[in-house]
């Protein structure tokens, strides 16, 4: 066997020339800086001190690190302390990078300390060794921070509706078999009516509309219980609570959307020339309307408003950070990893990800899955193969990859392929499949398919 000769790989060995690195605290920062030597080739000056996180001091390190012709600042993403640190490295136009703490984990054996963590955060930065976190700009964090809060407060919302329902069910009141919606028109009236210090059961039967009417004498009877007084304090509380969240949900949905529409990539683009809020001048597409790019969201199906404002929210309108959809989908932890060792691979855990955004693709996901459309027939396809939880994954990766295309291109517009897109995509193959479903139906039987008799008919 011939001796392979080595390969020779003639790479820098600095790539970054100029590099600080923060070791991030609650209270303070270890701040580490390696330039070049003024007078001496090939040698680095490095300097290491500590800063106290606070307005000022944050402000003029910001000052120091300029004057020292800084090109790269590196913070590890420690909790929520990190903010001020970039924010105001930022603000000075310095290039900050967020990096994850896994990249950046000391070698086994050495001390740790904050002083050496900087020390090898910063080494690690001027050999380009680490990549950076996405890090939206100020507009797309402002409008983060109103959805993140809305998805907060409707969970809280939810949470003390479950706790109305186990109220009842301590109080033997079985209102809930019967109302579908506990908390619409009909319940709340019921439960007020509680609250006040009504007990009949017909009477608060009574209190039913719409369609609800028809069940009044199953209404009565669970209705019928042992609701007392510490029951109606809590209900009453809750009740309170549940309306006061309510409010505060619509009001921020309004703040949402206001802040959305202030964006300058969210504006009705024509979809045949591209131009954002009019045609242009020799345009041939005045017969489509255009459409903002929350409205473009919403056409895909499962996607309301509120979801096509919390896409915009975690993904951003800059597209470029994301070279392809597909990365946009492993950045969301959509797509699986792959494990390899030898010849074995296995696919590995999707990991945690962006928690709002595949929350939001999740609920969207289920609820395509039911529709008579591409995306619910491929849900389908997929969870008879691969099991309800994977489809539901690979379903949300889909829907997010499709607003990625419509987001980097303002033009682009969903077209539902139909339900029945996978039959016509290979005809023979699914009568193929049908004739082996009806022999399987039929033991014995063998099934050919004839040319009709056209005369006959």
């Amino acid at each position: 066997m011939a001796e392979q000769e080595p390969e020779q790989v003639e790479e820098p060995v600095e790539l970054v020339a100029r590099v600080a690195a923060i070791d991030v605290a609650k209270d303070s920062g270890m701040v580490c800086t390696r330039v070049p030597h003024r007078s001496t080739a090939g040698r680095r000056v490095q300097q290491v001190w500590s800063v106290p996180a606070r307005f000022a001091a944050v402000t003029e390190l910001a000052d120091q690190l300029v004057d020292l012709g800084v090109e790269r600042v590196v913070l590890e993403s420690t909790s929520d302390y990190w903010r001020i640190w970039f924010y105001l490295l930022e603000a000075a136009g310095l290039q900050v990078w967020l990096v994850n703490a896994r990249d950046v984990k000391n070698v086994p054996g050495r001390p740790k300390t904050d002083k050496l963590d900087c020390i090898w955060l910063c080494k690690l930065t001027e050999r380009g060794m680490l990549r950076r976190s996405f890090v939206p700009p100020e507009d797309i964090r402002d409008l983060r921070a109103l959805t993140r809060l809305r998805a907060t407060l409707t969970a809280e919302c939810s949470r003390h509706k479950q706790r109305v329902e186990k109220i009842l069910e301590d109080a033997l009141v079985k209102v809930s078999a019967v109302v579908s919606d506990l908390f619409g028109v009909s319940g709340r009236a019921m439960l007020r009516a509680l609250v006040a210090g009504q007990r009949d059961p017909a009477v608060l039967a009574e209190l039913a509309r719409g369609r609800l009417r028809v069940k009044k004498a199953q209404l009565a009877e669970a209705l019928t219980g042992r609701f007392r007084d510490v029951h109606a304090i809590e209900v009453g509380m809750l009740l309170d609570l549940i309306e006061s969240l309510e409010a505060k949900t619509a009001q921020l949905t309004e703040q949402i959307t206001g802040q959305l529409a202030r964006l300058p990539g969210v504006l009705a683009a024509c979809t045949g020339c591209g131009v954002l809020g009019e045609h242009a001048p020799d345009c041939t597409g005045h017969g489509a309307p255009p459409l903002s790019l929350p409205q473009r969201l919403d056409e895909i199906p499962g996607i309301g408003p509120h979801t096509a404002q919390v896409i915009v929210a975690e993904l951003g309108l800059d597209m470029s950070q994301f070279p392809t959809a597909a990365h946009a989908s492993a950045w969301a932890k959509l797509a699986p990893q792959t494990i390899q060792s030898g010849a074995t691979s296995r696919p590995g855990r999707t990991g945690k990800g962006n928690r709002w955004l595949r929350g939001a693709l999740g609920d969207v996901a289920m609820a395509v899955g039911k529709t008579d459309t591409f995306l619910g027939e491929r849900y389908r396809r997929i969870r008879r193969r691969r099991g309800k939880q994977k489809a539901v994954v690979a379903l949300a990766r889909a829907i997010l990859e499709i607003a990625y295309l419509l987001i980097a291109d303002p033009t682009l517009r969903f077209n539902d392929l139909g339900a029945d897109y996978y039959d016509r995509l290979d005809p023979s193959r699914q009568t193929r499949n049908k004739i082996r479903e009806i022999e399987r139906l039929n033991p014995g039987v063998k099934v050919t398919l004839a040319p009709a008799d056209t005369t006959a008919a």
